[in-house]
């Protein structure tokens, strides 16, 4: 790391560790409401119309007499850390050391708790700038397990909660994510391999493979984020514990026939230890 006050000069400590000097004394700018205020608008476009790249929400803000570049939407959805999902040629390469495991949830019948975690990341939105969401969640019963927010996408704040799962409630014996850097990072994947858990990746840009994460997202953000407009990270922090709290315990699902995510979680497990 760069010592200002080291006995040695910048510029030198820059060279020997072969970082630009100006990078030394860049200062980031802060996010301009009016790209906050476009982001918001992103955030709640993709998740209506996962689909629509770059091109298409520039001009389905251009419609709502929004104008901006297609170059700059693009810059602000890699910023949100989205991309439009839908089935195209595997053309991506993982970064240097980042290994690509398989997609083992084909045609697998889930059928119990603890028996496939899922994990991903989301864009949230405050009254002065953004946080991510990282979630993991019991594939079986829609129960978050653990979460966690940053203001970084750095891959820590995802190895917090996958710990906390399994110190909470054991291990799956398949762990999903998508291919993102943070879940394809060794810090990450090794917690899972430490623990003999099985590893599973979505397909790139195959939006089927991961959608009830998806429907989870859009409930957190319809239900809590897009009312709110959180002052603070720890206000932020607070309030979507509160509603995750809520999720798991009290707001029944269809798809479980009308089950709360721990009903279905917590009654299953009793019946299988019995058998």
């Amino acid at each position: 790391m760069i010592d200002r006050s080291h006995e040695l000069p910048v510029t030198r400590q820059a060279k020997a560790l072969s970082v630009s000097r100006g990078s030394v004394y860049y200062m980031p700018r802060p996010i301009s409401a009016g790209d906050l205020a476009i982001m918001r608008r992103i955030d709640e476009l993709h998740l209506e119309y996962p689909f629509m790249g770059s091109r298409m929400l520039r001009d389905m803000l251009d419609r709502e007499g929004i104008a901006v570049g297609r170059r700059h939407v693009a810059t602000l959805m890699k910023r949100m850390g989205i991309e439009a999902v839908y089935r195209r040629p595997n053309t991506s390469k993982p970064a240097p050391g980042h290994k690509i495991y398989p997609y083992l949830l084909r045609g697998l019948r889930v059928d119990r708790p603890n028996q496939v975690w899922a994990m991903d990341i989301t864009y949230i939105p405050m009254a002065r700038g953004f946080v991510y969401l990282a979630a993991v969640i019991d594939w079986f019963s829609r129960r978050v397990l653990a979460w966690r927010l940053s203001i970084t996408m750095e891959a820590a704040f995802c190895i917090e909660a996958v710990e906390e799962a399994l110190a909470r409630f054991g291990k799956p014996d398949i762990f999903n994510t998508d291919q993102g850097s943070q879940f394809t990072s060794a810090a990450f994947t090794g917690v899972l391999l430490n623990n003999a858990i099985a590893i599973s990746m979505d397909g790139k840009g195959s939006w089927r493979d991961n959608v009830f994460v998806e429907r989870i997202w859009k409930s957190v953000k319809y239900e809590e984020v897009y009312l709110k407009a959180y002052a603070s990270v720890g206000e932020a922090r607070t309030s979507i514990g509160r509603y995750l709290d809520f999720y798991n315990r009290e707001r029944p699902h269809s798809s479980l026939d009308r089950r709360t995510p721990d009903e279905a979680y917590f009654d299953y497990l009793p019946q299988r230890a019995a058998a």
